[in-house]
């Protein structure tokens, strides 16, 4: 097949500005002499001038410029021939007309003389590719005579100390000067170096490994190369008139981009007679067919491909001129001959730009490229051009689309129309070339129709390849595009069912035909297919209709892949009742604990919890925002195996967590856990129990009493039965049930609940306790009865008696009734005792009675008032015989009426009105004075009372106070 022209696709480039331009530098000074050699390198420009000075510019700050001059004038030493810039701008070297050669480093404005340079005529230099920048380290210089030498320079502030370390010719090629030098790493071999040396006819390419000496710049270190490789030579036959010759290679890349898509291999050019020889570098580590290969693959542009110049009058020249210099773009072959630029480019020979620049008269001084920077510049004897690159590599694509190099056209078309046309070109390629597959990826990206690609796979009967066209299509589908995107992914679901079915067939097939026959690469195809579909439900989920994509799995039997759909879109309930149905739990517990929502928990939960109890508890527990209410029926489900100790029991350790830990109040959950605990056929109670008694603890029990009561007695829970009736507080109800089952020891410890509250029903359930103790027909319970007595403090042996029954023999309790009668006895004795005590005392209280008539007072004549501080004998008065304070009685009984209780004060105020009013006097003043003058005011309880009220009252003199 032919590949496309660049010629009849349509023009595509977006770009609108012109590929390359020549713009004249305007200088910010004036110079009075003129150029004699230039040098670029990062950025930093050098000029020479036929005075002898030198110009170093900073391109970046064009305004800082330092002015150089040679140690000598140029009448002694003279012109400046040449200069030789290392890629970094750190290194110059610069040689003159009568062979002086001078060193001049970056941070310095003082050449330095090459002594062991002197007569050496200079015309080219290869920079060490390590690029150093405080010496140049190991560099080869290439000289008129033919002569390479290796040289060493590190520049030095010492008077007598020499810039070069040392100096040595390496090669020599005989009648021929150098016009080019080159040295490149070998990747992958740390000695490996690859040099290039061109003169006017011939171009050596040497490749191997360098030596080391023991110290660095102690000696050579490619005098072993050249010793023992031989060069791959290529040569042109001379020409009779002298032609320009030179070597240039390419910038270094952009950064982020590959030099010319061929893994970073740098591109040379050859200056000859026949015209340019040009190729790629081969930098990778020697092999055989290296050495012709470099050569071999170049491409020649001859002189004659570039058209020759016009006259004044539209004529073409006669004759051509030779090339007179040449560099290299990423892309393009630029040559300076008749005054114009000539871009070429270098993957199909095409000329994209030819430009007139300079005027006849007007002559090139060099022709110069920034390897660091990717600029181009153009130096005649009096302007500075620069030869500007804009998006250079805009038309790759076509070139690479006319060779049939899909991938690389597709790396540098840029706008999508070009990457449609370069997509749509490769698709029609492979598809006549029957790579189906390949042409599938590519035309999903292109623009050709959909019904016309796809038609194509199936009239070629190509369903994987129609798979892979739908699978790029769909992935270059906006999501816009709703419709398109259900119907291409429904479309997918049936091409992969049959695709797996058809797998399935011929692995039944082959396994019936042959017996042992392989069918392991089948396999193997079934399992990249089912890994593939999961990828693609994965992905496109949202682009599949759910029903739609159920039935066409459905139809055609594929359960494994409902089942990946079906886990791909969060089915839950289709998942878990799938691995439920087979009974793979581990499967759905899986699926069961990365559940979010409560309707999934509350209905699988049953099943589940009868195989897989304890995992599914621990899954619950993780999700308290679950209604434990709901999971009530799978609690119950799974507590119907009778079998299980209440210790693992994981429906009551769920109920548990729900009690103790969310601190529900909800009573089913209560009543659920009592119904488990009470209905387990563990005769023990215990576990009932201290659920019962934690509930106590609360004012109000959460659970159902009356459900809970029926449970126990359905269940023989006596002792939980009883606890119940004792937290409602019918303990009469609670003796009886444990009396009825025989729970003596239970009823006793609920007899004995009613302690100081109600002696008497206490005494009444110990009476009950012992009438059961008593009604035992055995001699064992008598004396068990008498022992029971003592447990209560409240029974007597006369409270027992009546319990015995008449046939008892009093020997049997004998002694407890002597017992009884002797405390009795002992019991009346001591009343007597305290009977002859109390007469005595009422006795005693006759005679203070009989003395308190005859107690008396003195009063002095000048006895005060402990109150008014007037005399006391002035009017009615009391006096305390004990502490002789006396007190008018007006005065007392105001005292008394302030500091005494409502009550006493209104009684007091009763008898004043009554006896104001001539009632009873007599009476009613003996009950006023008793209340009145019932003890001092200063000694009794009044004074007590009056601890808080300050010495100094409001109406006091505060300076009777003062100290």
């Amino acid at each position: 097949m032919d590949g496309p022209s660049s010629m009849s696709l349509p023009d595509l480039d977006d770009s609108v500005s012109p590929m390359f331009s020549v713009e004249r530098v305007q200088l910010q000074f004036s110079i009075s002499s003129d150029f004699v050699a230039a040098q670029v390198a990062n950025n930093v420009l050098i000029l020479a001038l036929s005075t002898g000075r030198i110009l170093r510019i900073d391109l970046d700050s064009p305004g800082d410029i330092d002015d150089i001059d040679l140690p000598k004038r140029p009448q002694e030493i003279g012109l400046i021939r040449h200069m030789f810039l290392d890629p970094s701008a750190s290194h110059l070297i610069i040689t003159t007309t009568f062979g002086e050669n001078y060193y001049l480093h970056t941070q310095s404005r003082q050449p330095k003389v090459l002594h062991k340079l002197k007569g050496v005529r200079i015309e080219t230099i290869a920079w060490n590719p390590s690029l150093p920048t405080a010496s140049t380290r190991e560099i080869l210089i290439g000289a008129s005579d033919g002569n390479v030498y290796e040289v060493y320079i590190e520049p030095s502030n010492e008077f007598y100390r020499r810039e070069e370390k040392y100096l040595k010719a390496v090669y020599k090629v005989p009648d021929a000067a150098i016009t080019g030098l080159r040295i490149d790493l070998i990747s992958n071999r740390p000695d490996g170096r690859a040099i290039v040396i061109s003169t006017t006819t011939r171009l050596f390419h040497f490749a191997g490994g360098i030596g080391r000496p023991g110290q660095e710049g102690s000696g050579s270190i490619f005098s072993k190369l050249f010793e023992t490789e031989t060069p791959t030579i290529h040569e042109v036959p001379p020409d009779s008139k002298p032609v320009p010759s030179t070597l240039t290679v390419s910038p270094n890349p952009p950064e982020g981009v590959s030099a010319h898509g061929q893994d970073g291999e740098r591109s040379y050019a050859w200056l000859s007679a026949q015209g340019v020889l040009y190729g790629q570098l081969r930098t990778n580590a020697p092999s055989p067919s290296q050495g012709p290969n470099i050569f071999n693959n170049a491409k020649m542009l001859r002189r004659d491909k570039i058209p020759a110049s016009q006259s004044v009058t539209g004529r073409k020249r006669p004759t051509l001129d030779p090339i007179a210099g040449i560099l290299l773009t990423q892309w393009h072959l630029l040559s300076f001959v008749e005054g114009r630029i000539v871009a070429t480019h270098r993957l199909d020979g095409k000329i994209v730009y030819d430009q007139l620049v300079l005027q006849s008269g007007d002559k090139m001084l060099c022709l110069l490229s920034d390897q660091e920077k990717n600029t181009f510049w153009l130096f005649t004897t009096q302007e500075i051009y620069e030869i500007v690159v804009n998006d250079e590599d805009r038309s790759v694509w076509k070139v690479m689309l006319a060779a049939q190099k899909f991938d690389l056209a597709s790396q540098y078309a840029r706008s999508p129309a070009q990457k449609d046309a370069v997509a749509t070109a490769s698709g029609d390629y492979l598809i006549k070339e029957k790579q189906y597959i390949e042409a599938a990826s590519v035309y999903g990206k292109s623009s050709r129709s959909f019904e016309q690609v796809a038609l194509t796979f199936i009239d070629h009967g190509e369903q994987d390849a129609l798979r892979k066209y739908l699978l790029t299509k769909l992935s270059t589908y906006k999501k816009a595009y709703v419709m398109q995107r259900i119907m291409v992914a429904s479309w997918l679901v049936e091409i992969f069912m049959s695709k797996l079915n058809s797998l399935d067939d011929t692995i039944t097939t082959k396994a019936q035909l042959t017996e042992g026959s392989n069918t392991a690469e089948t396999k193997d195809e079934l399992g990249t297919i089912q890994k593939e579909f999961q990828d693609f439900v994965s992905k496109y989920k949202a682009d599949l209709d759910r029903r739609t994509t159920y039935d066409i799995i459905s139809s055609h039997g594929r359960e494994n892949e409902l089942l990946a759909y079906a886990t791909a879109i969060d089915d839950s309930n289709y998942v878990l009742s799938y691995w439920i149905q087979r009974e793979r739990w581990q499967e759905s517990l899986d699926v069961f604990k990365k559940q979010k929502d409560p309707d999934i928990f509350y209905r699988y939960s049953s099943v589940l919890m009868t195989h897989v109890a304890t995992e599914v508890v621990d899954i619950l527990m993780r999700h308290p925002d679950l209604n434990p209410r709901k999971l009530i029926p799978a609690l119950l489900n799974y507590n119907q195996d009778s079998s299980i100790p209440l210790a693992k029991n994981q429906a009551a350790r769920y109920l548990n967590y729900c009690i103790n830990q969310l601190q529900s109040t909800d009573p089913a959950i209560h009543n659920t856990l009592i119904s488990i605990y009470a209905s387990h056929p563990s005769p023990s109670e215990a576990a009932l129990m201290s659920y019962l008694s934690a509930q106590s603890l609360n004012a109000k029990p959460l659970y159902d009493t009356d459900f809970a009561f029926r449970l126990c007695i359905q269940h023989s829970r006596v002792q939980s039965a009883v606890h119940i009736y004792s937290s409602m507080g019918e303990y009469s109800s609670a003796v009886d049930l444990a009396l009825k089952h025989n729970q003596i020891d239970l009823a006793s410890s609920v007899a004995d609940r009613p302690t100081e509250t109600d002696p008497a029903l206490r005494k009444r359930l110990w009476l009950a306790v012992a009438k059961k103790v008593i009604s035992r027909q055995d001699t064992g319970s008598i004396k068990t009865a008498l022992d029971f007595m003592k447990r209560c403090d409240l029974l007597r042996i006369e409270d027992l008696i009546p319990f015995f029954p008449d046939f008892v023999v009093i020997d049997d309790f004998k002694e407890e009734i002597c017992s009884a009668l002797e405390s009795y006895s002992r019991s009346i004795a001591a009343l007597d005792v305290e009977m002859d005590a109390s007469a005595a005392t009422a006795e005693s209280i006759k005679k203070d009675i009989k003395q308190l008539n005859n107690r008396y007072a003195i009063v002095e004549p000048g006895e005060r008032c402990r109150v008014c501080q007037l005399p006391l004998l002035g009017r009615q008065f009391f006096v305390f015989p004990s502490c002789q304070h006396g007190f008018h009685s007006d005065c007392l009984g105001r005292k008394v009426l302030d500091g005494s209780g409502l009550t006493v004060r209104g009684r007091i105020r009763e008898l004043q009105a009554s006896i104001a009013r001539g009632g009873r006097r007599e009476r009613e003043a003996r009950e006023l004075d008793a209340l009145v003058a019932q003890q001092c005011i200063l000694c009794g309880d009044y004074a007590i009372k009056q601890i808080d009220e300050p010495f100094v009252g409001e109406t006091d003199d505060h300076d009777e106070w003062a100290i």
